[in-house]
């Protein structure tokens, strides 16, 4: 029997999603966690690989169970008692047994927070800058990436993608009443290590570094050596995965900050 698991997790104590030897990752976790309640071996499939630091407010994963949960639920109940604090299992769906958390997802959407100011209980969750930045400046070049589909100018070396060609349909920066910048970017597939490099060259505009020309230029020229730094770890949410109808349909609630 197939499960959708959804959840949500703080990244800053694991070295991503993806299960490595001898250190602590999100996906090792919960197969731990998972294996002890079901009382059979658990291998979770994730919608994708969120970097070391990165979090997720909202997460998909499937697992095939051996004998079908009788009492979700419960089940959910037990886990989140298991799990460590930063780690959050929200509900447990029966799916047909071809779905796939990752290879059926049709979109992927992050959020991207900056703080103008220094706040010690956002300092996890957020990149706190104290520049002052041209948020008009910056969504006139946040709008020129969807008229492109190659994104190598922001693609990690040494990642072996086969292609670096994306689709986004959306990027764009919102400013709140306390001032908190929020990057949204939503596109059919991320490279590794591509929003926070996309955040941190567009800050660039915003400071003033580059125009929004020259980041056109950026990412016309398909060069990784002319984009800026990649943004902090700390301040990236994966915050949504669409699938086709037929396949599954989110049952959580968006979280109005995350």
């Amino acid at each position: 029997m197939r499960y959708f698991l959804e959840l949500r997790y703080n990244g800053g104590a694991y070295f991503g999603w993806q299960r490595q030897p001898d250190m602590p990752t999100v996906q090792q976790t919960l197969e731990q966690s998972l294996t002890t309640l079901l009382r059979e071996p658990v291998e979770l499939t994730g919608a994708g690989r969120t970097d070391t630091g990165v979090n997720a407010s909202y997460y998909v994963a499937h697992f095939d169970a051996m004998q079908p949960v009788d009492d979700p639920q419960r089940l959910l109940y037990k886990l989140n008692f298991m799990l460590p604090g930063d780690l959050a299992a929200d509900t447990l769906t029966p799916v047909a047994e071809g779905a796939h958390a990752r290879f059926d997802a049709r979109e992927r959407e992050y959020r991207y927070f900056i703080e103008p100011r220094k706040n010690p209980f956002t300092r996890h969750v957020s990149w706190q800058y104290h520049v002052p930045l041209d948020v008009a400046r910056m969504n006139e070049a946040a709008a020129m990436l969807l008229e492109y589909d190659d994104f190598t100018s922001f693609a990690k070396l040494n990642s072996n993608n086969k292609t670096n060609r994306c689709r986004i349909m959306v990027a764009a920066w919102a400013v709140d009443e306390a001032g908190v910048l929020c990057f949204t970017i939503r596109a059919d597939r991320f490279l590794r290590n591509m929003v926070r490099a996309i955040v941190g060259t567009l800050v660039d505009v915003g400071r003033g570094r580059y125009t929004p020309e020259e980041f056109r230029a950026i990412v016309a020229s398909r060069d990784l050596s002319r984009s800026s730094a990649g943004a902090p770890a700390q301040g990236l949410f994966l915050s949504d995965i669409r699938y086709p109808a037929d396949i599954f349909a989110r049952r959580t609630f968006r979280n109005m900050l995350f």
